[in-house]
């Protein structure tokens, strides 16, 4: 199987998620993020952002939005666009501060095209992503409404590499 080919299914409280990567356009991020979840990093943490019609965002090991592996990513941006599905990496303001969390659209966002790292693209699971994007919201950090009421739990990322 090439990289190419190798797949990552996100088990959730709320279904599975299935994505194939674009490890020729972004092969730092699929390294990392794979890496990860084979370590078991992903494991027991919940979507801590989601915005319907936006996307939903996982991968923080505090469940905050502040927490990461302790290191970052340098940015890869390329010309793939933020449609539903995708697969991309959240960050600060810097561009090169991407490390663990990652975020899969949940509609089309092009102004977030070229300006963040997609990564992969989820070819299973659709039903599994609306459930998660349409949970019911309260206030999170900064206002927002997007801390889901009860947490979508990420169970476990395992990883195919054929």
């Amino acid at each position: 199987m090439s990289d190419q080919q190798v797949r990552a299914t996100i088990e959730t409280s709320e279904g599975n998620m299935t994505f194939e990567f674009f490890a020729d356009k972004a092969p730092g991020h699929v390294d990392n993020f794979l890496k990860l979840a084979e370590d078991g990093f992903y494991d027991s943490t919940v979507f801590h952002r989601v915005i319907s019609g936006f996307m939903i965002q996982g991968g923080c090991p505090q469940g905050t939005g502040r927490g990461g592996p302790g290191f970052t990513v340098k940015a890869e941006f390329n010309d793939t666009k933020h449609v539903r599905g995708i697969l991309s990496m959240a960050r600060a303001a810097d561009p090169d501060s991407a490390g663990s969390q990652f975020f899969v659209c949940h509609g089309d966002a092009a102004f977030l095209d070229g300006q963040y790292t997609a990564f992969g693209r989820m070819i299973e699971g659709d039903d599994t992503l609306d459930k998660i994007a349409n949970a019911e919201v309260k206030s999170g950090a900064g206002g927002e409404n997007s801390s889901p009421l009860a947490p979508v739990r990420v169970v476990k990322v395992s990883v195919d590499r054929g």
